[in-house]
């Protein structure tokens, strides 16, 4: 169980360890003071949150704006540290604090943003903008290669590395967004809303993009979405957040069609249909 009275299965299965592991996970932020004889009031971002993403599983992160999702994707990825709780990537603990374990955890994952217009650095080429991890991560090897072997896996040109950001559209952005994520041979790779910002038809294609990269490479996912049909389509689990709270987390199909909290009953409702 997650947070104070979810519903929910065990994040992960019993006896397996999971690549990722976030147990406790609880970040509070002291908002400024209302005068100079009171300390300032105590913010809970996310309070008491397990979440674990297995080797090849999808995991899924809903709920409103201001739930938490994001605070517990920054907890995990070890770009904020937590008032209280740990994270573990392949069993050794990550922190931000960590130096050493940091590199190393970097190689291991990649990350999408939600939207592919300010993502890419305007001033950077595509073949620059993608080649960026292997630089700062020390990754060796032929790196126009790489770049030129990762964009065609997808769906790019290899002379699409000399194109710059605006001359590319916003479907063909997320997918240089794609391949910089992918290049260094990650082992998770987290979406924070990657189609959000994107139109019905260039959605489907970058779903199908993202099905073939999960399956192709063997990828571990952790997908932040507010889009049920997506995450229904994508993701083996889901948790769902509340408040700084996971209130219900379980297998997609069971959260999805059997909600057990209100909350995430009024999730699904507000969708016409998620078949």
């Amino acid at each position: 169980m997650s947070g104070p009275g979810g519903l929910s299965d065990e994040p992960g299965e019993r006896g397996a360890e999971p690549l990722l592991r976030g147990r406790g996970l609880t970040r509070t932020f002291t908002l400024p003071r209302r005068s100079p004889f009171q300390p300032g009031p105590v913010r809970h971002a996310l309070v008491d949150a397990d979440l674990d993403v297995g080797a090849g599983e999808s995991v899924a992160l809903i709920g409103e704006s201001g739930s938490g999702k994001s605070t517990l994707v920054r907890l995990l990825l070890a770009l904020d540290s937590p008032s209280a709780g740990s994270v573990t990537f392949d069993g050794r603990p990550v922190a931000p604090g960590r130096a050493a374990g940091l590199r190393w955890f970097r190689r291991q994952t990649g990350v999408v943003l939600q939207d592919p217009y300010s993502s890419l650095d305007p001033r950077m080429l595509v073949g620059d903008t993608v080649a960026e991890p292997l630089r700062h991560l020390g990754v060796p090897g032929d790196h126009p290669a790489m770049v030129g072997d990762v964009l065609e896996r997808v769906g790019l040109a290899r002379g699409d590395a000399e194109r710059w950001p605006h001359e590319l559209s916003g479907g063909q952005r997320q997918r240089v967004a794609l391949a910089r994520a992918v290049v260094h041979g990650p082992r998770l790779l987290v979406g924070d809303e990657p189609m959000s910002a994107l139109d019905v038809t260039v959605r489907a294609q970058i779903l199908g993009l993202l099905q073939e990269l999960r399956d192709d490479l063997g990828l571990s996912l952790l997908l932040v979405s507010h889009d049920i049909g997506l995450v229904q389509h994508l993701a083996d689990r889901v948790a769902v957040l509340r408040d700084g709270s996971i209130v219900e987390q379980g297998a997609t199909d069971d959260v999805l069609r059997r909600p057990r909290h209100p909350y995430t009953r009024s999730l699904v409702a507000a969708v016409p249909t998620i078949d």
